[in-house]
């Protein structure tokens, strides 16, 4: 019996035991890719971020944080899908003339040619790779069209030979209508940028309290790269919000991919 209970204890301490499985391929040996992709997670992820300013209370990784986390969501709903690292930089703006978020430090803007070439890379990437359905999206307003066409473009040249690329606009579009309705409903104003929205998504996920400066919540003036006021946003308001992208974005995800069978 002692003999018995040594084992089951070896058993579940042992690394093949105790390592979660993860669906973010930065997790992942290359052995592991291939034995996912060999059981049917043929659906590659590619979700991008972006680095720009967030207002004085919030950090430049903002996008890239939500991409991530909601990125995980998807392939874990999804079943069937892995997801490659979050792609950083957006296009945001003019560097040299400091237009839009190029105005504060610490923003970063790609061209769009650049973002487009990126996002072509990494879907020629999982191509290589074995994945059949390949779907961009981005959590940035910036490149979103540039994905629309490179999708559009890929899929053109791929699907004939069973590979199909789909660009997912309801994570972005279709949620930020849901949840601008979701606040007006509640006499709430969900502004344009690093407003109640961006902050609640970002509450929701900084357990460590290192992302959000809450004594800094202050009302967007025209200056401090707010649009909106971020001082009623919540964590609890935040997981709502980011359940709705990864509803919208597993639904269509589903309506397309089943498309091609």
């Amino acid at each position: 019996m002692k003999l018995i209970v040594a084992l089951f204890a070896g058993l579940l301490l042992s690394p093949l035991c105790v390592r979660a499985a993860s669906v973010l391929m930065e997790d992942m040996t290359w052995p592991e890719v291939q034995r996912a992709i060999a059981s049917g997670r043929t659906t590659a992820i590619y979700y991008a971020g972006s680095t720009e300013q967030n207002g004085p209370h919030m950090v430049l990784g903002k996008h890239n944080f939500i991409a991530r986390h909601v990125a995980q969501r998807i392939a874990e709903q999804l079943g069937n899908a892995l997801v490659y690292p979050v792609m950083p930089f957006a296009p945001t703006g003019d560097a040299g003339s400091r237009t839009d978020h190029m105005r504060f430090p610490g923003s970063v803007s790609v061209l769009e040619e650049t973002f487009r070439a990126v996002a072509s890379d990494v879907a020629t990437s999982a191509r290589a790779a074995g994945f059949r359905n390949i779907v961009l999206m981005g959590d940035h307003g910036g490149g979103q069209q540039a994905l629309q066409k490179l999708a559009e473009h890929l899929n053109g040249q791929w699907a004939a030979r069973g590979v199909h690329v789909h660009y997912i606009s309801d994570v972005y579009y279709k949620s930020q209508q849901e949840m601008q309705e979701y606040l007006a409903a509640r006499a709430l104003d969900a502004g344009a940028h690093a407003g109640l929205p961006d902050t609640s998504e970002l509450m929701a996920l900084d357990t460590t309290e290192k992302w959000i400066r809450k004594d800094l919540l202050m009302k967007g003036d025209g200056r401090n790269g707010v649009d909106g006021d971020p001082r009623q946003a919540s964590a609890e308001l935040g997981r709502v919000l980011l359940s709705i992208k990864v509803k919208n974005a597993v639904a269509q995800i589903h309506d397309l991919v089943g498309r091609n069978h």
